[in-house]
């Protein structure tokens, strides 16, 4: 499976390619690559060599930065659903006394306070 900034940083070789005007081919024999290479890096399926980045900048006559504009790093980021798992599994537990002494165990193991709604 391909890495979301992979894509991100593909899609944004195909949109500059394709604004000056350059077929897949056209690209590849600057790099001397074949033109399926350059599919590849188009759809995020081969990742881009930092250094090779580079060359497509300067071939394309954009900053390496213009690949990852627009990249937000939150998308790319994994997720980790641990505190949702744990939120989930706090609330399936009916007594309030034993939710009290685990939300008091995670405020002093994390020295952070929950803010506690009246009931």
């Amino acid at each position: 499976m391909s890495h979301p900034v992979d894509v991100h940083v593909g899609k944004r070789l195909k949109q500059i390619r394709t604004l000056r005007r350059m077929s897949q081919t056209d690209v590849a024999k600057r790099l001397s690559l074949s033109f399926q290479q350059i599919q590849k890096y188009e759809i995020g399926s081969n990742r881009i060599a930092a250094s090779r980045l580079f060359e497509l900048s300067r071939i394309l006559d954009v900053p390496t930065a213009y690949f990852f504009e627009g990249l937000v790093e939150a998308e790319t980021m994994p997720r980790n659903d641990k505190g949702l798992d744990i939120v989930n599994a706090l609330a399936a537990i009916e007594d309030d006394k034993i939710k009290s002494r685990i939300v008091t165990f995670i405020e002093d193991v994390s020295g952070l306070t929950v803010a506690r709604r009246a009931s």
